[in-house]
């Protein structure tokens, strides 16, 4: 979990003790992504679309540590809000995390997991393969703002998060004064909320 203090909502708000962000748990196709990379094989074995990847055996545990570590955590710092991404693996990691909690909680479409568009269920050497001219181009223009045809680049992702958290900031924050909120959400909003992977992207792509 990735968790920072919140920033002030506004005069007269209190400060909200802190927001968690919450990979889900490592999902089947989690499973059959490495399964294809260390095979060498060309594309991944999934016949879901990537909205409905559930987790697997080990995303289940992992989603139950969250839980114990949630239901550790003193009452005057335990969630009230949760906000989760519309993807069955983070929704499946949140009832998990959140079994027997009486939580506030709602499903927003800005965190689900990076649009793929022509790569997606593809292989690193597949793409080189039978996208050769994406590869190029990826490789031209760089990983932070590089868009597959038909998907995101990491920047878009960026944008609609930034998005989502100014809304949490003057939305909820505004209704939640004071209260704790905690992001469930599929592996690239997670990952992109991450202090030092910003800060990277953000260094070599100015």
């Amino acid at each position: 979990m990735c968790r920072r203090r919140w920033s002030r909502v506004g005069t007269g708000h209190a400060r909200t003790g802190w927001l968690g962000v919450v990979r889900h748990g490592e999902s089947v196709g989690n499973v059959a992504a490495f399964a294809a990379e260390a095979g060498g094989l060309e594309l991944v074995d999934l016949t879901q679309r990537d909205a409905d990847v559930g987790l697997s055996p080990t995303g289940r545990q992992q989603a139950e540590a969250v839980g114990g570590w949630l239901a550790a955590l003193p009452g005057s710092q335990a969630p009230a809000h949760v906000v989760a991404s519309p993807y069955a693996r983070a929704g499946q990691t949140a009832d998990i995390a959140l079994a027997g909690c009486a939580v506030a909680r709602r499903i927003d479409e800005r965190l689900r997991d990076r649009e793929l568009g022509v790569l997606d269920l593809l292989t690193s050497h597949d793409v080189r393969v039978r996208q050769p001219a994406e590869a190029a181009r990826r490789q031209r223009l760089g990983k932070f703002s590089y868009r597959p045809a038909g998907g995101e680049s990491w920047a878009d992702v960026a944008l609609r998060l930034r998005s989502l958290l100014a809304d949490l900031r003057l939305g909820l924050g505004r209704r939640l004064a004071g209260h704790r909120a905690t992001v469930p959400g599929s592996g690239v909003p997670a990952r992109t909320c991450r202090r030092p992977r910003r800060q990277r992207l953000v260094r070599r792509h100015r």
